[in-house]
């Protein structure tokens, strides 16, 4: 499965996508990560990126951030510990 980062400035990024395996790679070399995620993927997909690591015996916090007063103007914030 396929999730689209945020962005982290305003220039047009081409390599803003990050496969489950490579989330994985990240996540078993270090303790704890964050990940920032577009609001283009969809609610359902990063609640299943939560269960697949809930399996893994991983905890998985996922927050809605907010940066601007449109509905639209959030990304989600998912700390993998």
């Amino acid at each position: 499965m396929k999730y689209k980062l945020a962005k982290d400035d305003l220039k047009p990024e081409e390599s803003n996508v990050i496969s489950l395996d490579d989330i994985e790679d990240i996540v078993k070399s270090k303790k704890s990560v964050i990940f920032y995620f577009d609001r283009d993927n969809s609610e359902k997909s990063i609640k299943a990126l939560a269960k697949h690591f809930d399996k893994h015996n991983r905890s998985v916090y996922i927050r809605e951030v907010r940066y601007g007063l449109d509905e639209k103007d959030f990304i989600y914030e998912v700390h993998i510990l």
